[in-house]
């Protein structure tokens, strides 16, 4: 069992940025890849980005390439979320995840955060 714990969203204005933590209770060495989900209101939970723990590889969905940058650190067990020129169409609870890479698509588990807010404001 894997609990994962986010942070970092909040309110910002249109332009701005914020960075999402989530530490995750078990080490980086018994986990594949991780990712970052985003659900907004009203619409299905998408990926965003994921990284292998290795950090060898990583993908991004296409709205946020040159935006976003996901990153780990394997020895706090953390991958992180730097979101810069944020617009209000990101508003979202954004979530991490635990999965695994099958070939080069990110397949996510069931191992989830409780989700941290983002408010994009225009």
């Amino acid at each position: 069992q894997v609990q994962l714990v986010e942070s970092g969203g909040g309110l910002v204005q249109a332009g701005g940025s914020l960075r999402l933590s989530c530490a995750a209770s078990t080490s980086m060495f018994r986990i594949s890849a991780m990712g970052w989900y985003r659900q907004a209101p009203g619409k299905q939970r998408e990926l965003v980005a994921a990284i292998t723990t290795g950090g060898y590889k990583a993908n991004y969905e296409d709205s946020v390439k040159g935006r976003f940058t996901i990153s780990r650190d394997s020895a706090k067990n953390m991958v992180f979320l730097q979101m810069n020129s944020l617009k209000p169409e990101h508003t979202a609870v954004y979530y991490c995840n635990v999965g695994y890479y099958s070939g080069d698509y990110y397949q996510g588990l069931n191992y989830w955060g409780q989700g941290t807010q983002v408010t994009v404001s225009s």
